[in-house]
């Protein structure tokens, strides 16, 4: 199938569209800082259409009609978009090797020579994102496009860089990235991470069952389990024992941590330090043994044993001390 998008038309014709611009006056437009960023990237020119001027871009407007007269006259049933989609795009698809009436060669061959006229892609590619500068409230959040988001207790009150993509959301101090959120594209919404609110939670234990950032945490059966274990054995130390248990998740997978947990059940073994030391040992990979295959220049190389009558005499003179 021919591609269709292999380059950048030098110009291109937008309908009346307030998504790229913020003022008309007249002909021309004040162009949002989003537009501009994209036109200086792709290097093309814009020319906008008046309001209500559909003969101003009618190459387009009779395109239209023409595949609704013939693609969807009379009106065909799918079972799904799915279903719908590959129907209009094998018409589409066909309708590259017509030759339209005046015109020479077929409508693919004009595509490949409007392909020839048209820019190369740019090497990079464009990042559709928004810069702003915000400050982290006493709550830890920043907020961003009328939606607050989530940083590490540490940086409340801290002047942040919010960086705003189409799925993410970056959130950096100086030039360290202390947040990534999904992005929220509704109003008014608060996005927590629970890991940011651990440090503060392990100085104040008992405002765990009420912190707004961990009502939606959903965490396996055995961190629960943990809990009453550990409060059961050490009362009120014991919660802070578990918050202790929960920071490993700043260096670990929830995953990864629910089965150093379920280890550290099974033996009794139910304090952070030992937690830790399960969770670091099953993440150690085993070191490979050497072997000389494909390496037999080494096989005359000979090693002498190493001495050990220096370790010998010092056991003989502790075991005489």
């Amino acid at each position: 199938m021919l591609p269709f998008s292999t380059g950048v038309s030098r110009s291109g014709v937008l309908p009346f569209s307030t998504g790229v611009y913020t003022k008309v006056v007249g002909r021309d437009r004040v162009l949002t800082r989003a537009f501009l960023a994209l036109e200086s990237h792709h290097l093309f020119a814009h020319h906008f259409c008046r309001v209500g001027r559909g003969n101003e871009k009618g190459h387009v407007e009779n395109h239209v009609g023409y595949s609704r007269r013939n693609l969807l006259v009379p009106v065909p049933s799918f079972a799904s978009f799915a279903e719908m989609n590959e129907y209009l795009a094998a018409c589409c698809y066909a309708d590259l090797f017509r030759r339209v009436r005046g015109k020479v060669g077929t409508k693919a061959e004009r595509l490949a020579e409007d392909r020839a006229a048209m820019l190369a892609l740019p090497v990079e590619t464009f990042e559709p994102r928004r810069v702003v500068q915000g400050q982290a409230n006493s709550l830890s959040l920043v907020r961003f496009d009328r939606n607050d988001y989530s940083v590490p207790t540490a940086h409340a009150h801290h002047e942040v860089t919010v960086v705003g993509g189409i799925e993410e959301v970056t959130i950096t101090s100086g030039t360290t990235v202390v947040a990534r959120h999904p992005r929220c594209w509704e109003r008014e919404q608060t996005t927590y991470d629970p890991l940011h609110y651990l440090a503060l939670l392990e100085r104040k234990p008992g405002a765990i069952d009420f912190a707004r950032p961990l009502e939606s945490w959903k965490l396996p059966d055995c961190f629960a389990i943990l809990r009453r274990r550990l409060e059961a054995d050490l009362g009120h130390a014991g919660t802070r024992e578990f918050i202790k248990v929960l920071r490993l998740l700043e260096q670990s997978t929830v995953p990864a941590l629910a089965r150093a947990i379920e280890a550290a059940l099974a033996i009794g073994a139910t304090g952070s330090d030992a937690i830790a030391l399960i969770l670091f040992h099953h993440a150690e990979r085993p070191v490979g043994l050497f072997s000389l295959d494909g390496h037999p220049h080494l096989k005359s190389v000979v090693i002498d044993p190493p001495d050990l009558s220096a370790y010998r005499t010092l056991t003989g003179q502790g075991a005489a001390s």
